[in-house]
């Protein structure tokens, strides 16, 4: 993937969190495993997850909690 692809996917997962009312604490492409990692500012509730990871752009599993919200990877 080369780095015009990579950040336009990143500006198409900025729009999608921005748009169902979430902001970015870290978003950055993962070449070893050809995913993005994203973690947000704010804690997901458990109820809510399902939900955000099937408005994303791209294949999205919830990776867990970190530091400063909860964690993902989008597969591309």
């Amino acid at each position: 993937m080369n780095y015009e692809d990579i950040w336009q996917i990143q500006d198409e997962i900025t729009a999608a969190v921005n748009s169902i009312g979430f902001s970015l604490w870290d978003l950055h492409y993962e070449r070893p495993s050809l995913s993005f990692h994203l973690e947000l500012n704010e804690h997901v509730p458990d109820d809510a997850l399902t939900s955000l990871c099937s408005q994303m752009p791209l294949t999205t599993d919830y990776d867990g909690e970190g530091c400063h919200g909860s964690v993902f990877t989008l597969y591309p």
